[in-house]
């Protein structure tokens, strides 16, 4: 079964009863709606509770996932034999390219995988057109953007986005953190020193900063909460980072129903390497609170040990829309954070821009220096 097809609930909430469609997710509403005759379901209640949304304890979740207890769901997935992407499979598709790269997809070889069922779901806010329009706000204010890739992108001639639910953990853990290093604090002596001034050596004094070392040693507590990790190379996590934030006040409990009509991609980074990647977004939040702590003018870090407390654990998909496009034979991609509007992406530079911006700033100086000249 695909996502949209996972439970015969699922089904017969999906099925346009007027026409027969599939009824697709609209984004920014907790409504179904069929394309063909505008056909409007409600996925949730109007009265309906607002989601409790709450963290897993990590050990617990690992566990269930050794022993195959957690809750799983089937869909129907087809890799991208160039750049790896795994992806669900959108029903009666028979032609397809990949969002990651735009090769064309070998949907011959789709599977149907069971895959572990995320936690929560941030559904699709922004709409398909006005994330174009965002793509095209950041397109026109790259300097030295080729001009043509610019009116490419102003005409709309860009390749088709497409609505891809990213997978990403969240993590929360309360930080104990053991340290020992420097505390630098300055002081100043009056130094005599002589300068020739007009022919003549004159005695002048000035002040010299120095720096008094200490030993300090301490502790430090942090709480952390939701720090995100994109569990895709697809979207590199240095990427996901200019993304944030998402507005996870509006997750919702994962359903189905929200990505019909859009893809979900299949984690690929486990929990435990998510968790890696985590810990180094923690560093430095940790590293700055310890230089607080040792106060003075400067410090200095020898040596630290941080106790990872309470972790806990959200398994999250979240929503972009995103686009390949080749230039000058090379493949480009761009994604828009489909919550905030959030835009970042791969970007050609043309040369005779570059070339000519080196030209203006040596004939602005050879200029500027004629006319200093002048005056002289």
């Amino acid at each position: 079964m695909s996502f949209e097809e996972k439970t015969s609930e699922t089904v017969n909430s999906l099925k346009c009863q007027n026409c027969g469609a599939v009824l697709h997710y609209a984004p920014g509403t907790d409504t179904l709606k069929c394309d063909y005759c505008g056909t409007v379901n409600k996925i949730t209640a109007d009265d309906a509770a607002p989601v409790e949304i709450r963290s897993y304890d990590y050990q617990d979740f690992l566990a269930a996932e050794a022993a195959h207890t957690s809750a799983t769901t089937e869909a129907v997935v087809v890799k991208c034999v160039n750049c790896g992407a795994s992806t669900t499979l959108l029903p009666n598709v028979t032609a397809d390219s990949c969002p990651f790269c735009a090769s064309p997809l070998v949907i011959d070889h789709a599977q149907t995988t069971s895959m572990l069922q995320p936690h929560y779901v941030l559904p699709f806010i922004v709409k398909d057109g006005e994330a174009l329009q965002y793509f095209r706000n950041w397109m026109s204010k790259l300097w030295f953007a080729p001009s043509d890739l610019v009116k490419k992108v102003k005409d709309g001639s860009s390749q088709q986005l497409k609505g891809v639910y990213i997978p990403h953990w969240s993590y929360d853990t309360d930080t104990d953190t053991a340290y020992s290093g420097q505390r630098g604090e300055y002081y100043y002596t009056t130094e005599t020193y002589t300068e020739t001034v007009n022919g003549r050596e004159e005695t002048r004094t000035r002040q010299v900063r120095h720096t008094a070392w200490y030993h300090a040693s301490g502790r430090v507590d942090n709480n952390f909460r939701d720090v995100l990790v994109s569990a895709s190379p697809s979207l590199p996590q240095k990427m996901a980072v200019i993304l944030e934030p998402w507005k996870l006040e509006l997750l919702k409990d994962y359903d189905g129903r929200y990505l019909s009509g859009f893809r979900a991609e299949i984690y690929q980074t486990n929990a435990e390497n998510g968790l890696r990647i985590a810990k180094d977004r923690m560093d430095p939040i940790i590293r700055d609170d310890i230089r607080s702590d040792i106060g003075g003018d400067e410090q200095i870090i020898d040596d630290y040990r941080v106790v990872y407390n309470n972790l806990a654990i959200k398994y999250l998909l979240l929503p972009v829309w995103i686009s390949a496009y080749k230039y000058n034979d090379k493949v480009y991609h761009f994604v828009v954070n489909a919550c905030t509007g959030e835009v970042t992406g791969d970007r050609p530079y043309s040369v005779w821009k570059i070339i000519g911006l080196i030209i203006s700033i040596i004939l602005i100086a050879v200029l500027i220096y004629q006319y200093a000249g002048q005056k002289h």
